[in-house]
């Protein structure tokens, strides 16, 4: 533990005891000598002007004065080793994983994490590309429309946007009261009480044009009914669900999936060769199947009978590209 830790941590046993603390609990606390814990207490009182009280004699403690340890606080920001890993972390996330939209937005606060990565790194430059971060199936966005549909989602006031639906690729114009933000597999999403059809949607941001902030309070949706309509169901899909899918992974695939998180009901067991029962509740099979998709011949659909049937003829109209040479 170096000097700056175990000042932090000198402070938080201080303030947070309600009698004196030994010498030797907190030579054991902070791990190091007699005379490091003499000189880090001097530092304390002395230099940082913490309420520090001491008593001699043959069993020396430490306490922070009645009243004012309770208001005193250490100057700045203090951060421990884990937390300033945590904040590199962090940082390295908000710059590289959406690019531009956060890290642009982010940009004063991001500067004031630097130096502060610094101040505490001894000036030494921290290694921060040692944290890599690789986006997936991100789509482009537009930084104006996030910052509007978030400070709307914050502010709680009705939102106007055209939309662009990618299934369809029909344009329609919405009114909106937004009820939150959700980042799912690197993309945005924003659920809100579409007014014109009177019922809850979610909405993928980057679809979003024209967006502008309306000076009407939103119409407020409790959060277990947001969760029942837009949560309940596998993926990204709005709906209670309509059936409970059975999946099936061979042993090889098993490895992964039992160790993965799909659903928040899922069920999960083992069967006795090896394979792996996967259960979850689904509304729009459509994200479902794409997922099993990518296992290729180690996934199973089982249950089901028209989800199945559904896969199977998604594997027969795949196969068919297959039969004659590319055009």
């Amino acid at each position: 533990m170096d000097r700056y830790e175990r000042i932090l941590t000198l402070h938080r046993l201080l303030k947070s005891a309600r009698y004196p603390v030994t010498l030797s609990r907190l030579m054991d606390e902070l791990s190091c000598s007699r005379a490091t814990l003499y000189r880090d207490v001097a530092f304390l009182r002395d230099a940082l002007g913490a309420p520090v009280e001491s008593a001699g004699g043959e069993h020396a403690a430490f306490r922070y004065e009645a009243g004012e340890g309770d208001r005193f606080e250490l100057p700045g920001l203090w951060l421990t080793s884990d937390e300033l890993s945590a904040l590199m972390a962090l940082q390295a996330l908000v710059q590289r994983s959406d690019p531009g939209v956060l890290s642009g937005a982010l940009a004063p606060i991001t500067s004031r994490i630097e130096r502060l990565l610094a101040d505490h790194a001894g000036g030494k430059k921290l290694p921060v590309e040692r944290i890599r971060v690789i986006n997936y199936g991100a789509r482009k966005l537009d930084q104006h429309a996030f910052r509007v549909v978030a400070g709307a989602v914050l502010e709680r006031c009705q939102l106007r946007f055209r939309y662009r639906a990618r299934t369809t690729d029909a344009d329609s114009r919405r009114q909106v009261s937004p009820q939150r933000l959700t980042h799912y597999r690197d993309n945005w999403y924003l659920d809100a009480w579409d007014h014109d059809r009177e019922a809850l949607r979610s909405f993928a941001v980057d679809r979003i044009v024209d967006a502008y902030a309306l000076d009407e309070p939103v119409h407020e949706v409790a959060e277990s009914e947001l969760n029942d309509t837009l949560a309940s169901s596998y993926g990204i899909f709005a709906g209670t669900p309509k059936a409970w899918a059975t999946l099936r992974f061979s042993s090889h695939a098993a490895r992964w999936v039992a160790d993965e998180h799909w659903h928040s009901q899922q069920k999960g067991q083992w069967l006795a060769d090896g394979r792996y029962e996967l259960q979850l509740p689904y509304s729009n099979s459509r994200e479902l199947l794409m997922d099993m998709l990518k296992y290729g011949p180690d996934a199973e659909v089982v249950a089901p009978a028209p989800l199945r049937e559904e896969m199977k003829i998604l594997l027969q109209l795949a196969q068919g590209v297959y039969q004659s040479p590319p055009r």
